[in-house]
């Protein structure tokens, strides 16, 4: 994106508003798209940053952005996150008033808010707003609803078709974490945004480490596995409602802190239970998988699958609710054949029962695969991984391989040969030479690859076969009858002499070593348990945990998410620079203006406190300086930050600071003495408090930050 006074604006909403400095991989493309008024379809990894791919713009545009949002959980989560950041948003559903509902309507037709969620169920009731005069700009979040091969598929989204023709001249973004190529191409095509700009992200969440395991002892396993974590939020997903009920008990028999969620409680016990866990006050919850879909809580550090779910993009979008902030996350999935058979049930009778069977077989395949986990993962959603990841069971712990590239090519011309049209079963048939009648009646016993593998068992070949598309030498097109087709790297094999490792089918016999580990991990973990406490003292009295404590006393204090107010990746970056000064504060990473405003001198308080010193005297050519120079020459403060490239909020900082210090300055040319003596009196009213939220929210959002910033510094100098 050149850079331009329109883009200049754009970077600095994206620091003033979202605390970011610089772009992640693709939004400034998406968001460069979406403000030429071009439609995009965005598929990247949930934690990947999509939300901003249309909120930066909405700042930009004159009209409403109207975000399309399957759940209003979702709905109050990410407004509540915009407002925390000063963006004005709100959200519109069947639960609130006619008055509630006619104040927002209002609020469009003014431009008073800049994002407006709402439920496709509920546009009906907009339909007097759904017009270019109001709206500039449509997105489409979670769109893999839309499509009956997507995973979670919602009729209502069906509907969204006819917005385009409503408002042909204004963007459309439509945005998933999790669709294959079948679904991306039913959404852009329902949505009737055919010519979208695709941006497919990469899948792999890299600090998310992976593992599954037999479910043998899953409880004690379990208890284990949060004892090793103290302190850390995670989610467990179970497929029934009375899952959820009895393992919520049997941690808490076990002193561990968790509630169950499903669709049995009611709305308000729901609610309770998302509010406690989203504020940190529940650290666990069991849960069915509607739960935590888009909840942008940050801090949220493993998931643990109980059972198995029915896809592989189910899976990766209930790990990826673990880790958003970037920071070291785990994922267990727990697996067994009852789970196979309970799940083969749900799907009995779908509509598209074919469909949801062959992708819970490769769900099947995933959990019980000797390939790289992550490989598989990123295979599935079209992207190939060269090498192994590292970071799952199967990297950590390799099993035997041999060299497999003749059978791989074997399998892979069988694919070539059938034209790609033949799902695996035929596949195997021909390479076995088999003389069935589905063989026979479409001629392949003619084909050069008939009968080159009839030495070889065929549930061996299927084993092979399953291994290969586990590593992105061929796929399965769900959408053309499961048939198996070539990737990018099958040309390695056949032509280029690539070498593929496989491993031979595992035997019954094999079982006794897992036994022997068992024994040998239970000793372990004992040791592991002892670090752990030790481990924990120490991190009790760390900058971390100070500020985390901060931090959960304001969430508190305002009634919102402990997240809202910084994620756990920031506070780690504060934890490790320690910023005393304003311009300090505001090059960590999630930091912008307003959160420096509201929240600043209460973080830096706490690191002066910690480190047991006083703030650095200001050094000649330090940052307050030049602003004190510029000052003494006559400039305003709008013409101080035009100059030194600042918002005027920092520079009236830097002001209150520069008079702090006894530098001569007349803060009654910026503040009158009737607000002076307003905040004197708030001040005695509300306890000396140290965050300006608290002032401001006293004032009923009358008198600006600033304002208050400045009078408190005219009051502690007197």
């Amino acid at each position: 994106m050149p850079r331009t006074a329109t883009n200049d604006q754009v970077f600095s909403n994206l620091k003033n508003y979202f605390g970011y400095d610089s772009f992640r991989v693709n939004q400034q493309d998406i968001v460069e798209s979406v403000l030429n008024k071009k439609d995009c379809l965005v598929i990247m990894p949930t934690g990947g940053g999509k939300s901003i791919c249309f909120q930066l713009p909405a700042l930009s545009f004159k009209g409403v952005t109207i975000v399309i949002s399957p759940l209003i959980a979702l709905m109050k989560d990410q407004v509540d996150g915009l407002n925390a950041n000063g963006i004005p948003a709100s959200y519109f559903n069947s639960s609130q008033s006619s008055e509630e509902q006619f104040a927002i309507i209002e609020s469009v037709i003014t431009a008073e808010i800049k994002l407006l969620y709402v439920a496709p169920e509920s546009l009906a009731a907009l339909q007097n707003i759904l017009t270019e005069k109001y709206i500039s700009c449509v997105a489409i979040d979670e769109a893999h609803c839309i499509s009956s091969w997507g995973h979670d598929f919602r009729p209502s989204y069906q509907q969204l078709g006819f917005l385009k023709s409503t408002l042909p001249n204004i963007p459309f973004i439509a945005l998933t974490a999790t669709a294959d190529k079948a679904t991306r191409e039913d959404i852009v095509k329902q949505l009737r945004i055919e010519h979208a700009e695709r941006f497919i992200s990469s899948f792999d969440r890299k600090n998310i480490g992976l593992e599954v395991r037999t479910a043998n002892n899953r409880i004690s396993q379990i208890v284990k596995f949060i004892n090793a974590r103290p302190n850390q939020s995670g989610i467990i997903y179970c497929l029934s409602r009375k899952t959820t009920e009895q393992l919520s008990k049997k941690l808490k028999t076990n002193g561990i802190h968790a509630e169950a969620y499903h669709a049995g409680l009611n709305f308000e016990k729901r609610s309770k239970v998302q509010e406690s866990f989203i504020r940190d006050k529940t650290q666990i919850v069991c849960a069915t998988v509607a739960f935590g879909m888009g909840i942008d809580k940050s801090n949220v550090r493993w998931v643990v699958h109980y059972n198995m779910p029915k896809n592989i993009e189910g899976y990766y979008q209930e790990i990826g609710r673990a880790g958003r902030d970037g920071l070291t996350s785990h994922a267990l999935l727990f697996h067994s054949y009852a789970d196979v058979i309970q799940l083969q049930n749900f799907a009995s009778g779908a509509t598209n029962e074919a469909v949801q069977i062959a992708k819970l077989d490769r769900m099947k395949q995933f959990a019980e695969s000797t390939t790289c986990r992550r490989k598989i993962l990123l295979s599935y959603f079209g992207e190939l991984l060269g090498g192994n990841c590292g970071n799952c069971d199967v990297c950590k712990n390799p099993p035997q391989f041999f060299d497999g590239t003749v059978i791989a090519q074997k399998i892979l011309s069988a694919v070539y040969r059938l034209q790609e049209k033949e799902a695996m079963g035929m596949i195997i048939d021909v390479l076995r030479g088999s003389q069935n009648a589905a063989v026979l009646a479409k001629g392949y016993q003619n084909v050069r690859t008939f009968g080159i593998g009839n030495d070889i068992a065929w549930k061996h070949w299927q084993h092979f076969v399953i291994q290969l598309i586990n590593q992105g030498f061929c796929e399965i097109a769900f959408h053309k009858n499961n048939a198996l087709q070539l990737t990018e790297f099958s040309n390695n094999v056949l032509f280029k002499g690539a070498k593929v490792a496989l491993t031979k089918p595992l035997v019954i016999t094999e079982i006794k070593p897992v036994i022997k580990e068992k024994h040998t991990r239970t000793k372990r973990s004992k040791t592991t348990k002892t670090r752990t406490k030790t481990k924990t003292k120490v991190v009790a009295n760390s900058l971390f945990e100070r500020l985390r404590r901060l931090r959960y006393k304001i969430a508190q204090e305002e009634d919102i998410p402990a997240y809202l107010v910084f994620s756990d990746a920031t506070l780690k970056e504060i934890e490790k620079e320690r910023p005393l000064s304003d311009d300090d504060f505001l090059r960590i990473s999630g930091v912008g203006q307003r959160k420096l405003e509201v929240y600043g001198d209460e973080f830096m308080a706490e690191i002066m406190n910690f480190m047991g010193s006083k703030p650095k005297k200001v050094k000649k050519g330090d940052t307050y300086i030049k602003t004190y120079n510029l000052y003494k020459s006559g400039l305003s403060i709008d013409e101080i930050a035009m100059q030194r490239k600042l918002g005027t909020t920092t520079v009236y900082s830097h002001i209150a600071k520069l008079y702090s210090m006894g530098k001569e300055i007349n803060l009654y040319d910026f503040v009158s003495k009737s607000d002076v003596e307003a905040v004197r009196k708030a001040k005695k009213a509300l306890g000396s408090p140290k965050a300006l939220r608290a002032y401001f929210d006293y004032f009923n959002e009358s008198i600006d930050y600033f304002k208050i910033r400045l009078a408190l510094s005219i009051i502690e100098k007197d």
